[in-house]
């Protein structure tokens, strides 16, 4: 099975891509798509430049595409940078989001080939510590949910966080794996990465929310 990953460098895509080496499938390539929207409903953004690192980590190619800001629009780079690979499907990180699972089985269908989505209505609670579990180090960032400060943009989710997380859905029903957007991630290192990618950044964080700038970054 020739199949291209869907690759943010989040923590749902970096899963998804490590589920799909798990399987034995032939990854041929990373797709990031880089959005002019900076509150895309389909695309990841804070931090997407770090996937060029992570790819080289990763030891696999990645492909790049950019999408205008129009949401009728953003579907086309990505439907025609997959159209001109020679794969049999795509994996991707989609997790809850039936707008996202929509729109990706449907340049599937229109192309020819077949969309994996491995983590799946999967318990996210489960998830996110069976992404720990297995060594992955994800760092936040961006935050935009109630009970999320400044003080969440780059930290590492480790268990500590994750119970302070389950805390904050209680009190204010946010998401735990943040899959109703309340916040972003990047996976800095992980098992199937030969290298950590590492990071100097700013927070800017306004009223009451935030992400990380990227000043630097490198291989480690």
């Amino acid at each position: 099975m020739r199949v291209a990953a869907l690759f943010s460098g989040g923590k749902d895509s970096s899963y998804a891509l490590f589920c799909a080496q798990h399987y034995g499938w032939d990854v041929t390539c990373l797709v990031s798509v880089f959005s002019a929207s900076q509150a895309s409903y389909m695309y990841h953004v804070p931090a997407i430049e770090l996937t060029r690192l992570a790819a080289e980590s990763i030891g696999i190619p990645l492909v790049e595409a950019s999408a205008p800001p129009e949401p009728e629009a953003e579907l086309i780079p990505l439907k025609e940078a997959l159209s001109r690979l020679e794969i049999d499907g795509i994996v991707s990180g989609a997790l809850a989001s039936e707008y996202q699972r929509k729109r990706l089985d449907q340049i599937c269908q229109d192309i020819g080939i077949k969309s994996f989505a491995p983590l799946w209505h999967k318990n996210q609670r489960d998830y996110v510590r069976e992404l720990v579990a297995e060594g992955f180090e994800v760092i936040v960032t961006g935050c935009y949910a109630e009970g999320l400060g400044e003080e969440w943009l780059g930290k590492i989710l480790d268990d500590k966080a994750l119970e302070e997380l389950e805390r904050l859905h209680k009190k204010f029903g946010i998401s735990v794996a943040g899959e109703g957007g309340e916040y972003e991630s990047f996976v800095a290192y992980g098992p199937h990465m030969s290298r950590r990618v590492c990071i100097e950044y700013e927070k800017q964080w306004r009223r009451d929310s935030g992400k990380i700038i990227v000043k630097k970054a490198w291989l480690g």
